[in-house]
């Protein structure tokens, strides 16, 4: 088998090139579709390193696919790059200040996957142009993870089609093998048009469009009641008409999520939400119409490639921290409400396992460097990823690395603040160094990619791919 070390030590040689484009991104803090500065960043190393760069595929502006070498097997590596709306924070500071007020933050550490998925595809590139490996790396730039779900965009449109096996990792504070499902997530908007009247002179030639949004809630929390105990529907006014209180309000528009394990329990709940709204907008005597926002398919597991990463997360080991790293970890830990806090050991025996002692233990650290059992679990998490719609076309396995203080909640401040820390570039390198060295397991060994692909094959179960977007249905910025 081929020589490990040689990846490892390309890798650590442009780890200052791969932090440098981390903390760019985090600066640039691009959302949904908007990702211009992010994408121009990657593509523009990606070019530097050999890759031929396409941009603008399907359909999105800077969406992107970069490849590398010839051939069969076709392996695949994702990387995201968009942030948060409205988590603007300061780099390093362990009190709540917004960079720039009301603008967007990276609370996901979507800048550190992009560019550790990055130095992975720059890893096996560099062992593959120096020993003549033959074989195909393609690195996928996914915008939109957060909201607009850009991987199905890219899955609708075949870019993952001939794919044998697909690469990834997301930070978090837990460094393993991400082994558990996800929800399958449809996101449409259902509107109402009626018609405006005084509400006190002429309230009979008026059709509330906002008495239609109302009554479509109530039929779907009667609904609740009726669909499996894992599905979970949640929703957002984005128009209620206006604020005039004697104006039948004309118009209306809700948002809706709704998910569930699989995708056709999914579908099944969007088709009798959409009666329920049709049944308000009889009820009302206005007119429903309903648009897509995206849409997730679940994440399907893949044991084999699984066990492959987790092998090279064990060969590397933990990642080792300075005494300055642990005070600057222990000081975000200090910033933790009480009932967050009282969360850490829950989730540390849900990763590490119910042994009390080790669970202390772990839980009190400032830092998780020890490394997740690995564990197949049949049970999906309570979000969604578009990661799902790639995995859909291949075997895919996902590794979550360590790259924020023990306890930080995604989606927060803190973490925003922590996403430049010399903590969050060591887990996005180790990151790095765990995809290539799987990308060469699967480069090298034919069985490996023919088990995976079998496993692949039972969890279809005869199912095919299919995105609901209808053909006309195009990203929104």
């Amino acid at each position: 088998m081929g020589d490990k070390q040689k990846i490892i030590s390309a890798i650590e040689s442009k780890a200052g090139l791969f932090t440098g484009l981390s903390d760019q991104i985090w600066n640039f803090a691009e959302t949904r579709f908007c990702l211009r500065q992010s994408a121009d960043a990657l593509s523009a190393v990606l070019k530097d390193e050999g890759f031929t760069v396409e941009r603008g595929v399907a359909g999105m502006a800077h969406a992107f696919v970069a490849s590398f070498g010839s051939g069969a097997p076709v392996i695949g590596i994702l990387g995201e790059y968009d942030a948060l709306p409205g988590l603007s924070q300061e780099a390093g500071n362990a009190e709540k200040k917004a960079l720039r007020e009301g603008a967007a933050g990276h609370g996901c550490g979507h800048h550190l996957l992009g560019a550790g998925a990055l130095a992975g595809a720059v890893g096996i590139k560099d062992y593959m142009k120096e020993t003549g490996l033959g074989g195909t790396v393609k690195f996928f730039g996914c915008p939109a993870e957060e909201a607009g779900s850009g991987k199905a965009f890219m899955a609708r449109a075949g870019l993952f089609n001939g794919i044998d096996g697909i690469l990834t990792w997301h930070p978090m504070t837990e460094t393993g093998i991400f082994s558990m499902s996800s929800l399958a997530n449809y996101q449409v908007y259902f509107g109402f048009k009626g018609v405006a009247a005084h509400a006190a002179a002429a309230p009979h030639y008026g059709r509330s469009a906002l008495d239609a949004a109302e009554l479509m809630n109530v039929g779907v929390n009667y609904l609740r009641e009726h669909v499996i105990q894992e599905a979970r529907i949640h929703y957002a006014y984005i128009d209620v008409g206006g604020k005039a209180p004697n104006v039948v309000q004309p118009t209306a528009e809700l948002l809706y999520y709704i998910r569930a394990p699989k995708t056709s329990q999914a579908r099944e709940i969007y088709e009798r939400i959409i009666d329920i709204a049709k049944g308000a907008a009889l009820m009302t005597g206005t007119v429903m119409n309903m648009r897509w926002d995206s849409y997730c398919a679940e994440y399907l597991v893949n044991d084999v490639l699984g066990r492959a990463m987790h092998t090279n997360v064990l060969a590397l080991g933990p990642n080792q921290y300075t005494a300055e790293e642990l005070a600057f970890a222990q000081k975000f830990g200090d910033t933790l409400s009480e009932p967050v806090r009282k969360g850490i050991a829950a989730n540390v025996a849900a990763y590490f396992g119910d042994d009390p002692q080790r669970v202390a233990e772990i839980a009190a650290k400032p830092i998780i460097d020890d490394i997740m059992p690995y564990v197949m679990s049949g049970r999906a998490i309570p979000g969604s990823t578009d990661v799902g719609d790639a995995s859909w076309h291949a075997p895919t396995a996902q590794l979550i690395g360590a790259c924020f203080p023990t306890g930080m909640v995604a989606h927060s401040w803190q973490m925003v603040a922590c996403g430049c820390s010399a903590i969050a570039h060591k887990g996005m390198i180790q990151a790095g160094k765990v995809i290539a060295m799987t990308a060469l397991d699967m480069l090298e060994n034919p069985d490996l990619l023919a088990r995976a692909k079998v496993e692949h094959s039972h969890r279809l179960a005869g199912e095919t791919y299919h995105c609901p977007f209808p053909p006309e249905h195009t990203p929104e910025e």
